[in-house]
Formats: C-alpha cells, sequence, structure tokens
C-alpha cells in the first residue's frame, strides 16, 4: 500500500500533527479540547487535525 505524504493529507493524526508542524502532541491535544477549536475534527472519538486550517491558525498566532 502506497503511503501518502503528510503535507499532502487532508487530515492528520495528533502524532502527525506534531511532526509538521513542530508543536508537542500535548500542547496540540490541549488547543483541540476547547469549544471553538476550528481545526479539530471528531471522528466517533478519534481526534484528526484539519491540515490547512492548522496552518492558518499557525500563521494568524503569535504564541501559542
Amino acid at each position: 500500500m502506497k503511503e501518502i505524504p503528510i503535507w499532502e493529507k487532508s487530515n492528520l493524526t495528533l502524532e502527525e500533527a506534531a511532526a509538521y508542524s513542530g508543536i508537542g502532541i500535548n500542547k496540540i491535544r490541549l488547543l483541540s479540547d476547547k469549544e471553538d477549536c476550528e481545526f479539530v475534527l471528531w471522528v466517533g472519538t478519534k481526534r484528526l487535525i484539519k491540515r490547512k486550517k492548522l496552518d492558518e491558525y499557525i500563521e494568524r498566532m503569535y504564541s501559542i
């Protein structure tokens, strides 16, 4: 099975999002726990991170 590179995926696991962004898993988990988080997608109890929305969020932030 062919593996898709992280930068081409639309949704990432916490581990992939941490590797992609350089932000720690625990920090991403904390940010995505918020009710108004725009870059989290819940699939049942599984948490996925919307890569493009995460990029937009990081661009707007001065510090996390």
